[in-house]
């Protein structure tokens, strides 16, 4: 067909658009729960975060409507107290390894909070946040790992300044506030696919 890209030219292209800031295989809802990293800012870290709504449910709606503000605060008793906030994450991998994105990468996406990385603080500023569904207790299923493995070689790729040396959980940067991605979290499994994907 006139006009169209043939599959070997898609297969050519990067994972990440660095003009967009999206993952191309991602499912794109846009948050509006962003603004500009400060100037000079680069991108050098990425936190790993936990998060199932509601607390230990898996699946619906309730994630995306929780970071585009339209979570419904009668829908559950929990989200009576969270619907107000106004968060997002630029990445969500779900159980089954579908990848969700929120904000565009070079943008800063409000999910650390207050946060300190060897005493850097306002790590929104220099961070990337991908969000596990998933709970501090429960394990995380293997096709989220593989795909958060792809996903971080791929930011290394696009991004220079990350590393698997610049990968943390949220609880690594708000120690006493945050716990998350939890106990459940397999760094050594993460790790192991990182050096499969040659990411160091």
């Amino acid at each position: 067909m006139r006009g169209s890209i043939e599959p070997s030219a898609l297969d050519s292209l990067p994972a990440i658009d660095t003009n967009t800031g999206l993952l191309r295989r991602a499912r794109y809802v846009p948050s509006p729960n962003y603004d500009e990293r400060p100037a000079g800012s680069v991108v050098d870290l990425i936190v790993v975060h936990g998060i199932s709504l509601p607390p230990g449910e898996y699946g619906g709606p309730w994630i995306d409507r929780l970071f585009t503000n339209t979570l419904p605060p009668d829908e559950h008793p929990y989200f009576a107290q969270i619907a107000t906030l106004r968060v997002s994450s630029h990445l969500l991998i779900r159980r089954d390894g579908e990848c969700v994105q929120y904000v565009p990468f070079h943008k800063r996406a409000w999910h650390a909070g207050q946060s300190s990385y060897r005493g850097r603080e306002r790590c929104n500023d220099f961070s990337i946040g991908i969000e596990l569904e998933g709970t501090d207790t429960e394990p995380y299923e293997p096709a989220q790992y593989r795909v958060l493995a792809e996903v971080i070689a791929e930011l290394c790729e696009a991004y220079p300044r990350l590393s698997a040396e610049r990968l943390v959980g949220h609880s690594d940067i708000a120690p006493g506030r945050k716990t998350d991605p939890g106990i459940a979290f397999d760094w050594p499994r993460l790790m192991a696919l990182l050096r499969f994907h040659e990411v160091r």
